[in-house]
């Protein structure tokens, strides 16, 4: 069963009029063999210093910042420090990203001691998340297995009570998700990233989980210990606010790789699934200024079909497979210094991408028209 296709667009730009004729849930063409033939060789080596530069240059960064907060200590400064610790946060959550990936470096070892170091950094369990992430890219599209902003069934969706409805699709609740994500994971699915008996994990992960969490913990206690000699609303300046500027980051970014195209995008179900098809439905997306800070995820069709190739590779590679792509490539909107331009689709996706039916093996999102209005009515 074949949900019909939304004829739907939003913003502006060329090739309307092909994307309204071009069904993306059809089976492509191509297979992945043949994306992968069209990358150049050098895309999948990795460099162990080159990525250790990136780090070297982001820990450079984050602590000339802290250095200067500490410094001026002033609310001229603090207004400028934040967004930009918030975004080098990001950046350094990236570089763990990569480590989880194995695109960091050919050595585990290295890979989980920058990864921890990195994302401990940050309160993230490093492989809580690696192993939940890795659980997306397997299952990427796909309506029930996928794990990261996966679509809510109609049933599931109903069943919300109204308060966390609201959180959900009234912005900017979605944007500070992540926490609660790691915690409790998504509507409709069980586990925490902190546990290592949740059923995200398999027994012989258990260890790698609670060395995890123990790294997690031990940086929180170093900050309850800064915020006790330092003070705490000194500390809420210093890390706190970047911090949420960080989640805010990561929720905005993913989001929208899954979600907010122009047209309405596919996910799937059974034997309409496949890799290939599930990583079809990502979106590039440009950053202006912040592409080159935070490593270029936003070439995210190729990361995701192979993302075994470091960051630095990912725009050539993208180059090279877009002849074999064809029209299964969405070419990003380019941003302007600041990616402002993708706020429109921000809020328009929210605004009406509330569920998926419970039957049918190529679904597309549906809207709850009364979403709002219902809730406005039982706030007052």
């Amino acid at each position: 069963m074949v949900q019909a296709q939304p004829l739907q667009h939003v913003g502006n730009g060329a090739g309307k009029e092909d994307q309204a004729y071009f069904d993306p849930s059809a089976p492509p063409p191509f297979k992945i063999a043949n994306i992968r033939a069209a990358i150049p060789k050098h895309c999948w080596e990795k460099n162990t210093l080159r990525s250790l530069s990136y780090v070297l240059r982001d820990v450079l960064v984050v602590t000339a910042l802290v250095a200067a907060a500490i410094g001026f200590n002033s609310w001229f400064f603090w207004p400028l420090y934040w967004p930009a610790q918030g975004t080098m946060f990001w950046a350094l959550f990236v570089l763990g990203h990569d480590c989880g990936h194995g695109s960091f470096s050919n050595s585990p070892l290295l890979n989980s001691i920058v990864g921890h170091i990195l994302h401990s950094s940050i309160l993230v369990p490093y492989h809580g998340w690696r192993i939940s992430h890795r659980t997306h890219h397997q299952n990427h599209g796909h309506v029930e297995k996928d794990e990261s902003w996966v679509p809510l069934t109609e049933k599931v969706y109903k069943n919300l009570d109204n308060m966390t409805r609201m959180m959900r699709f009234t912005l900017p609740f979605p944007i500070f998700a992540y926490p609660f994500y790691l915690w409790s994971r998504s509507p409709g699915k069980e586990g925490s990233h902190f546990n290592p008996y949740s059923n995200l994990f398999s027994p012989g992960e258990r260890r790698d989980v609670l060395t995890s969490t123990l790294c997690w913990g031990i940086m929180l206690s170093v900050l309850l210990y800064l915020s006790l000699t330092m003070g705490p609303l000194f500390m809420l300046k210093l890390y706190g606010v970047p911090y949420l500027i960080f989640v805010m980051w990561l929720d905005f970014v993913t989001y929208l790789h899954h979600h907010g195209y122009k047209q309405k995008l596919p996910w799937y179900r059974g034997q309409e699934w496949s890799y290939l098809r599930g990583g079809l439905t990502t979106v590039d997306r440009d950053y202006g200024w912040i592409n080159n800070i935070h490593h270029d995820i936003g070439t995210h069709v190729i990361h995701h079909l192979f993302p075994q190739i470091p960051h630095y590779h990912l725009i050539d590679a993208t180059k090279a497979a877009k002849a074999v792509l064809g029209k299964y490539y969405r070419e990003p909107q380019k941003s302007g210094p600041l990616p402002l331009h993708l706020i429109k689709y921000l809020l328009h996706s929210i605004s009406q991408d509330h569920f998926v039916s419970d039957s049918g093996d190529i679904v597309y999102y549906q809207t709850d028209s009364q979403l709002h209005k219902d809730s406005w009515t039982q706030s007052n």
